[in-house]
């Protein structure tokens, strides 16, 4: 009879490129270590009027909330900033703003993208040649105005045009906030109620729609009534079978989404989509670990209490803001393990102006994809995606082919957007997109240079 060979375990826990468990305390930061929230009780800080009413709205209000943590030559960076390259206005609530590092804020991420400062544009490349306003194109595809019609079976509701809170970044700078002096923003024509009453109708009259994502700016900013309504009577509409109610301000105004008239809105909402059979989730878009506060969690938590789906986080990839697997690593266990947001998509920031500083290359996110593989559970793995004009999202490795010098990406899709009905070659030809030209050889840069216009 053989002897058996007793089989010795040698797998152990290994030493990886990334450590976990996190070792960042998940806490509230103390808001009194800052000038301008010194005695500010917890009853006030919790409260969202509290919140909006001291949101920080231009550079006088932000020396008077930071004190002599912002330096001088910070302050006139910033406001050299907003009268030269900004897109968006200033808009930072107080509660964003305890997420900042008040002893570096000049290298603090969520001051780099909700403060940008003059100098940490790029100096050469402030915008890629083919920088648009709506780089992809949303309004040239309303169906109704503020519905976006792109895909097949999913459409984009904008409801309003502000948010609790304005992104450096904004893929909707063209649409969302205040006008600034490098942009006049696009207004809507009609009353919201008629717009409102618009979406609806085309919704009703096209089946092959089954999706619908109500965002703006941000849902935070809907009266709750307001948004109630609007999302029971998608709720009435047979072929509706997904809403996500997009909203940055679960993240950077959570107290809203605390307060008992929201709480009882939201979830008389998903009492609804469940007897229909409908599903509900939310959106949020959180970039940064140091994001990830207890108030988020508590607000997170009562939206899955009372029936959503899931909160999903659609982060964008910002340079020295999130762009190491670290970073990415860190947020995407933060959310999961602290907030029970489900880690979803990170985007390439896209081609607006005065955006290049922030974005990555291609190449440099399907390093970063592969980097955070093998981690996360793989259901919480996220894509890393990238928005290409008249194709929509796709994974970073989809691409037919790159050229890697002159920083071009070439795409296919599958269907038509809907405004190429007519166009017969909509699903045979290719699609560009383009790489920040810093990133690129200097073969690469030089031929830019001579062909701004790409060709």
């Amino acid at each position: 009879m053989a002897t058996q060979t007793k089989h010795v375990p040698k797998a152990h826990a290994s030493e990886q490129p990334f450590k976990y468990p996190l070792e960042k305390p998940f806490a509230e930061p103390d808001w009194n270590r800052f000038p301008g929230y010194k005695g500010v009780s917890q009853k006030d800080w919790e409260t969202a009027l509290w919140q909006r009413q001291h949101s920080v709205k231009n550079l006088r209000e932000l020396k008077a909330a930071l004190g002599g943590h912002l330096t001088d030559d910070l302050a006139a960076d910033i406001e050299r900033d907003q009268k030269e390259r900004a897109t968006m206005s200033i808009l930072v609530p107080p509660h964003m703003i305890n997420m900042m590092n008040e002893g570096d804020l000049r290298h603090d991420p969520v001051r780099r993208y909700m403060l940008p400062a003059f100098s940490d544009r790029h100096t050469e490349w402030p915008n890629h040649p083919k920088a648009s306003r709506d780089s992809l194109h949303e309004a040239d595809m309303w169906a109704a105005e503020g519905l976006t019609h792109r895909y097949p079976t999913k459409v984009l509701a904008e409801l309003l045009q502000t948010c609790p809170q304005y992104c450096g970044h904004c893929t909707r700078m063209d649409l969302v906030g205040n006008d600034v002096p490098q942009v006049e923003k696009v207004k809507f024509s009609s009353q919201p109620k008629d717009r409102y009453a618009g979406m609806l109708e085309y919704l009703k009259k096209t089946p092959s729609v089954r999706d619908v994502v109500v965002s703006g700016g941000d849902v935070a900013n809907v009266p709750i009534a307001q948004l109630e309504a609007f999302v029971s009577a998608l709720l009435e509409i047979p072929n509706i079978r997904d809403i996500r109610l997009a909203t940055k301000g679960l993240m950077g105004l959570p107290q809203h989404f605390l307060q008992d008239e929201v709480l009882k809105g939201l979830e008389r909402i998903s009492k609804k989509a469940w007897e229909r059979g409908v599903d509900i989730a939310v959106h949020t878009h959180v970039n940064h670990a140091n994001q990830v506060t207890p108030l988020l969690g508590k607000a997170v938590r009562k939206l899955l209490e009372m029936g959503f789906r899931d909160v999903r986080n659609q982060g964008v990839l910002l340079r020295s803001v999130n762009t190491t697997p670290k970073d990415l690593l860190e947020l995407a266990f933060s959310l999961l393990d602290y907030a029970k947001i489900m880690p979803y998509y990170f985007y390439i920031c896209d081609i607006i102006p005065n955006s290049e500083h922030w974005r990555v290359s291609v190449g440099e996110a399907q390093k970063l994809q592969h980097d955070i593989m093998g981690y996360l559970p793989g259901f919480a793995t996220p894509r890393v995606t990238v928005d290409v004009p008249f194709v929509g999202k796709r994974w970073i490795h989809q691409l037919k082919e790159y050229d890697r010098e002159k920083g071009i990406s070439y795409w296919t899709k599958n269907y038509r957007t809907g405004i190429e009905s007519k166009d017969p070659d909509a699903l045979t030809k290719t699609y560009v997109y383009y790489d920040p030209v810093y990133t690129l050889p200097e073969a690469g840069q030089r031929w830019w240079r001579s062909h701004p216009d790409g060709n």
